[in-house]
């Protein structure tokens, strides 16, 4: 694993339990407690900034990554749809696939925030996810361990979710606690795992901050999100005329930090440590943290709308194992197996993997388990509509 800055206050318990069994297991190896390692700081990135030439490039490559957030539509592209939707199947149609591959192994789910498990929206604190998609979020860290893994702080996801038997991950994996109560997965009542590898910038991130705030507070929809680790400058409600001044303005305040890096998401534009550190990261540090460092005996299961979810999609493709689940209604060149158009999707999809968790945990043989999986998930599979 990448080096690290971790605080772990106790040693924690992984698992060695297969699709039949949710048992926990020996302890794996994690830092001493307090034990402090740096993070070395990136030497070299490709991100928005990275054209050469005076600021007039810079500032026309950050106009086009902000167009390209938000392509419109063409009906030119329902080929291209239809090849891409060929080469990244609805997880729902391919659900079977995926139990027959947890075979032997444990689950462990991992889900964005914005775009996966609530729906974009124009005002980011108004975010919300619905009654129904909690309740299947709560139903599956019932059965497996499950992870929040954002780019918003991890307070402010906390409180969107209210669900405290979760692991979250804030700042781009940057801030990362255990839960606060767990099931049969974790040991003990009051073991926290905190994981921040950036903890030197917080001043810095402070500092920025009010800097962005000031400079942007003349442009109509400009909002600046102080995520602790990171920042976000959303411009989904900022007139396009106006998108030329934001990045310019956003510029003129990020060039005096060298050690922080833009980069840009849907809708808007991220600020960050330059640290070796992303949602990858953190999706390797809370497996490691559950036992599974390099072991066979796990199937993660990633599912995120953005690119910043392509971190971690790329950690999965490289370990050849698990898979990553990539919610999108438009064709994105992505790490991802698979596919679903929406959050409402994604509930049928957390449905489908409670049904197994349930399914999975009765007393019955293995095959009997996987068939009788597949056979309820086929019953309650949405059906194509008809021509």
């Amino acid at each position: 694993m990448t080096n690290q800055n971790v605080i772990i206050s106790e040693r924690r318990s992984g698992f060695d339990s297969s699709v039949i069994s949710l048992t926990p297991a020996v302890s794996g190896s994690l830092p001493q407690p307090g034990r402090v390692i740096a993070v070395p700081a990136k030497k070299s990135f490709k991100n928005i900034e990275s054209g050469a030439g005076d600021h007039a490039p810079k500032i026309t490559a950050l106009l086009d990554s902000m167009r390209a957030s938000s392509p419109t539509p063409r009906s030119s592209e329902t080929e291209n749809i239809k090849s891409w939707i060929a080469h990244h199947p609805s997880a729902l149609n391919m659900f079977d696939e995926i139990i027959n591959a947890s075979k032997g192994k444990q689950i462990v789910v991992f889900l964005d925030y914005d775009g996966t498990l609530s729906p974009i929206v124009d005002d980011p604190d108004k975010a919300f996810m619905t009654s129904e998609m909690r309740e299947a979020v709560r139903d599956t860290a019932k059965y497996f361990p499950t992870a929040i893994v954002s780019g918003r702080c991890r307070a402010k996801v906390l409180n969107f979710v209210k669900l405290s038997e979760l692991y979250y991950a804030g700042s781009h994996g940057m801030d990362i606690k255990a839960p606060a109560k767990g099931r049969n997965y974790r040991k003990g009542n009051n073991q926290a795992l905190l994981c921040q590898p950036a903890r030197e910038f917080l001043p810095m991130i402070d500092e920025v901050y009010k800097s962005l705030v000031e400079k942007t507070k003349s442009i109509p929809g400009a909002k600046v999100e102080n995520n602790k680790f990171c920042l976000s400058v959303h411009f989904r409600r900022v007139e396009e005329k106006r998108w030329t001044e934001l990045a310019e303005q956003v510029k003129s305040v990020t060039k005096e930090y060298p050690r922080l890096r833009l980069t840009q998401g849907r809708k808007v534009l991220e600020i960050r440590p330059s640290i070796k550190w992303d949602k990858g990261n953190a999706l390797e540090f809370l497996l490691e943290s559950l036992g599974y460092a390099n072991s066979n005996d796990v199937l993660p299961i990633y599912i995120g709308d953005d690119r910043t979810d392509e971190d971690a999609f790329k950690v999965l493709r490289n370990r050849g194992q698990g898979f990553g689940i990539l919610v999108s209604k438009s064709p994105k060149e992505t790490n991802a197996s698979y596919s679903l158009q929406e959050p409402l999707e994604n509930i049928n999809m957390l449905v489908f993997l409670n049904i197994a968790g349930y399914v999975l945990s009765k007393p019955f043989g293995g095959v009997e388990k996987i068939v009788l999986t597949t056979k309820i998930s086929e019953e309650i599979k949405p059906k194509p509509d008809e021509d």
